[in-house]
């Protein structure tokens, strides 16, 4: 940790003993002076602003008529609402009851105290902070709107008013869980200056609500300015602040504060949305979901500016190249990229849909920067249907399909062939140094065969919740590559924290012959140091897969490869390796050898140690299988994994390392194959038959 940040942090320490929290009053004296503007005046300016809108009349009757489904959905989320019924993440539905208390955990029975939010300390809390949190982003507000707009009964934005009157009458500023931090100030304000303005022409929208409503908005500005993520946890989170403080600001030029804080609030998304938006498109956070996150936040800034006139050309330009990289993940019908955290948060929650997929993402991200890659890789949502009718732009559709890609700076080799998409991640853990979300799965392999999940990513399981499936889905053992000794590749410094990282050095990539050569140095901490690398090689023109792992160094080891396999297969163990089927259908065979023996092993649902799962969800796991070998011996010693698509395709597996070489040798059916490496060069991996 820097100096300049030490300071930083002590000054944070310094504020959180110290009582933070106002009154309304003091915090509207603080916006406004002590003479209050005339609201009557100011509501009518709102109503009939020519500022940028976003939710209005006029494109509601539009996507109604055109996105019908899409419009119901919205309707019965809102619907849903009014009954109080509500569900986050994995966990059960609740129902909130009326009038709704904002600090009650309904699933644990935990009322969060409305002591001074900073001297809250909620990572030991009995209850999940995840859960109050998302209710307490008001992130139903936008539903409550558009419902509002789409069928114009009031009932809808009565409720909306009246959620906003009741959690601004319990949550004082700086008082209880929802004002922990700048960030959630961020993303709340975010939806509700979308939904006020969605409702800017309802009834129910008074003078004295606007004033309450806007004192608020202005009070969660000031705290995400004040507040702010910096030094190293200037992540997603500071895109998130920035974001809310721009939106405020920009919705809102009637307060005196608008002008400075968009100036300030637009130079740091414009600064750190150029680090976390890598040059090849990838999130340097390494995870996509946070990715997908921190390009949505950009893009409510970015159409807002757009629909003023103005539009951030250097943001438009972060979103481009994260729309070009992540077209490239996902081909006519791949799954969806995994790897990393994923809390399954929304910037800007105007759709109903539990997860966003990287499509939809796609689809939203060019309704507002045309992109012709992303347009054929885009699914519709009703976020895109809402941005397309403001913006008015049209897509052209890219008619090329996505090919082997390498990203250099996030690390990520794709290696395409017919119905199959190989990855490896060759890339650092995370961003900064705390790497919050990032996963020790250094040279992980994924597979996924005719648009299905075959290897995979285990998922995030958790957060707070289980503090054991937290732990346990980062660690390396739960990810498809090779852990040394029962250790991560990297060393744990808390929950979101990684205190010492693995650094992968990439040999080669090579996209036409389907060759990946890359190394960490994650076990070099070790008494005896280890050294893994990695050849994957995968033909764009055959059909099977071969991972090669050398562990170099000194004295005895173990290692064990890892193979996490999607919940719908089903797993059955030959001599030497595994077969892999869905439904009874052989969909891979995984043949292993090793230099020093080895030992197949299958785990499923393990609730000791916390493997052989599968997560899609936060809170939320399945019980799913985790294959590979495990050797134990002298280093340097070689894992050998072949992987086929038939049954009986891979016999007699053998693998020897000399000083130099490394070679693989093994039946394809009646066909003799052969791999020769030569470890002396960087990609020298050659496929064939023996006698080449």
């Amino acid at each position: 940790m820097s100096g300049p940040e030490i300071l930083w942090r002590s000054g944070q320490l310094r504020q959180r003993l110290i009582a933070r929290r106002v009154t309304w009053q003091s915090a509207g004296d603080a916006l406004f002076g002590r003479e209050r503007p005339d609201w009557d005046v100011l509501l009518g300016r709102f109503r009939a602003g020519d500022g940028p809108v976003l939710l209005d009349r006029t494109h509601a009757k539009l996507i109604a008529a055109q996105h019908q489904d899409a419009a119901q959905a919205v309707i019965e989320a809102a619907e849903r609402v009014l009954a109080g019924d509500v569900r986050y993440f994995g966990y059960p539905p609740v129902c909130l009851g009326s009038p709704i208390d904002w600090h009650y955990d309904p699933l644990t029975g935990t009322q969060w105290p409305s002591m001074d939010s900073e001297r809250i300390d909620h990572r030991t809390a009995a209850s999940d902070p995840k859960w109050i949190w998302e209710l307490n982003r008001l992130q139903h507000l936008p539903w409550l709107a558009q419902a509002w707009l789409f069928t114009g009964e009031d009932r809808f934005a009565d409720a909306a008013f009246e959620h906003l009157d009741s959690w601004i009458e319990q949550q004082q500023p700086g008082a209880g869980i929802a004002w922990r931090g700048a960030f959630e100030c961020g993303i709340r304000a975010v939806s509700v200056a979308v939904a006020l303005q969605g409702l800017r022409d309802a009834p129910g929208l008074t003078p004295q609500r606007y004033a309450r409503i806007l004192t608020l908005l202005g009070e969660s500005a000031r705290r995400c300015w004040v507040d702010r993520s910096l030094f190293s946890s200037a992540n997603n989170h500071l895109i998130g602040e920035m974001t809310g403080l721009a939106v405020v600001a920009i919705l809102f030029p009637e307060l005196p504060a608008a002008g400075r804080w968009e100036r300030d609030a637009l130079a740091l998304l414009t600064e750190h949305g150029d680090r976390q938006i890598l040059p090849d498109g990838a999130g340097a956070e390494q995870a996509i979901a946070y990715q997908l996150f921190t390009v949505e936040l950009l893009l409510v800034v970015y159409t807002l500016l757009a629909l003023r006139g103005d539009p951030p050309h250097r943001m438009g330009a972060v979103i481009d190249r994260s729309s070009r990289y992540l077209a490239l993940l996902v081909g006519d019908s791949d799954p969806q990229p995994r790897y990393g955290d994923d809390d399954g948060g929304f910037a800007l929650r105007l759709g109903p849909e539990e997860v966003r997929t990287v499509r939809e993402h796609l689809g939203i991200a060019d309704a507002a920067v045309p992109e012709p890659t992303a347009a054929r890789a885009a699914t519709p949502s009703i976020t895109a249907a809402w941005l397309r009718a403001a913006l008015g732009l049209k897509s052209v559709v890219s008619q090329i399909p996505p090919q082997s890609a390498y990203a250099p700076d996030g690390g990520l080799v794709v290696l395409r062939s017919p119905g199959r998409r190989v990855t490896m991640d060759a890339g650092p853990l995370g961003y900064l140094s705390i790497a919050a979300h990032g996963h020790a799965d250094a040279l992980s392999v994924t597979l996924a065969i005719d648009g299905g999940d075959v290897i995979g990513d285990p998922g995030t399981a958790s957060y707070y919740g289980h503090p054991n499936w937290r732990a346990a889905h980062r660690s390396t053992r739960a990810h498809p590559t090779v852990t040394v000794d029962d250790l991560d590749q990297s060393v744990v410094g808390g929950p979101f924290l990684w205190s010492e990282h693995a650094e992968v050095r990439v040999r080669a990539v090579d996209l036409d012959r389907g060759v990946v050569d890359a190394e960490h140095n994650g076990y070099r901490r070790l008494s005896d140091p280890v050294v893994h690398r990695r050849w994957l090689v995968a033909p764009p023109d055959g059909r099977e897969i071969v991972v090669v792992d050398l562990l170099s160094g000194n004295g005895i080891h173990s290692a064990q490869a890892s193979w996490p396999l999607h919940p719908r297969l089903d797993v059955r163990p030959v001599d030497g390796g595994h077969i892999v089927s869905r439904a009874g259908d052989t969909v891979l065979a995984a043949a292993y050898a090793s230099t020093v023996g080895f030992e197949p092993n299958q785990i499923r649902g393990d609730e000791q140690n916390q493997i052989g799962w599968w997560s899609e969800r936060l809170e939320a796991r399945t019980p799913s299988w985790l294959i590979g070998a495990r050797s134990s011996g002298t280093a340097p010693f070689v894992i050998v994994t072949v992987f086929g698509g038939d049954a009986t395709s891979i016999r007699g597996l053998r693998v020897t390392l000399t000083d130099a070489d490394i070679r693989v040798r093994w039946m394809d059916g009646e066909t003799p194959r052969a791999l020769a490496i030569d470890t002396r060069l960087d990609g020298a991996a050659e496929l064939g038959t023996p006698d080449r």
